[in-house]
């Protein structure tokens, strides 16, 4: 096989790859994770054999789902750490994507035993605890700036969010409506006292190790 034939069937594995992971993460997000593989593989454009060389099982393809979801969150939570002039407008940002979060949620919510398949993944673990950093920094860098209330943490901001996120699809003026009264509630303006202390990162990071 010459160079250039090799370099082709590269490319040519990449984009059913490509292909097979953006159908999925559509089909997991409108209708779970139990979709139908041969009805991923039409969605996708390429056969069922193709998708099951590319991934065995549904496992494997959740597993690859939800490495790519994580990364990508973690990678628009990067984003907006640099390229928004404050803080507050990073989280308005961050929140704003409900797409990836909402699969994130959902990825979260799975039976055990797919949960359980995903969980210790090495490379979800290390998105998923970059994601939370993230998230951190940028709580932080706007209680400095004075735009986010001092009373709240990290854990407050991630469950708020899931709570957020349950709204099934299709409901999108619903949830921008329910994002933007979150935030106002998240303000640093005068407010009602909130009760207990504030949910912080390493609160969540042992919350979700009980898991």
């Amino acid at each position: 096989m010459s160079t250039e034939q090799g370099m082709r069937l590269r490319a040519d594995a990449q984009r059913n790859r490509d292909q097979i992971i953006a159908a999925a993460t559509q089909a997991f997000l409108d209708e779970g994770t139990e979709h139908p593989m041969e009805e991923i593989a039409r969605l996708a454009g390429v056969g069922i054999g193709t998708l099951y060389r590319r991934f065995p099982d549904r496992e494997a393809l959740v597993r690859a789902v939800a490495q790519d979801n994580f990364g990508a969150l973690a990678d628009e939570a990067r984003a907006a750490i640099a390229e928004e002039d404050t803080s507050w407008d990073a989280l308005v940002r961050l929140l704003g994507r409900s797409r990836v979060l909402r699969l994130s949620l959902r990825l979260s919510l799975l039976s055990p035993a797919t949960w359980h398949t995903i969980h210790d993944d090495p490379l979800i673990v290390r998105h998923r605890t970059d994601i939370l950093e993230l998230l951190d920094e940028i709580v932080r860098g706007a209680q400095t700036e004075g735009t986010l209330r001092p009373d709240v943490g990290t854990g407050d901001i991630a469950v708020l969010g899931t709570l957020l996120l349950r709204q099934g699809p299709g409901k999108e003026e619903m949830l921008t409506r329910a994002l933007s009264l979150m935030l106002d509630g998240l303000r640093a303006s005068p407010g009602t006292p909130l009760p207990g202390r504030s949910i912080g990162l390493q609160d969540l990071i042992t919350s979700m190790q009980k898991t």
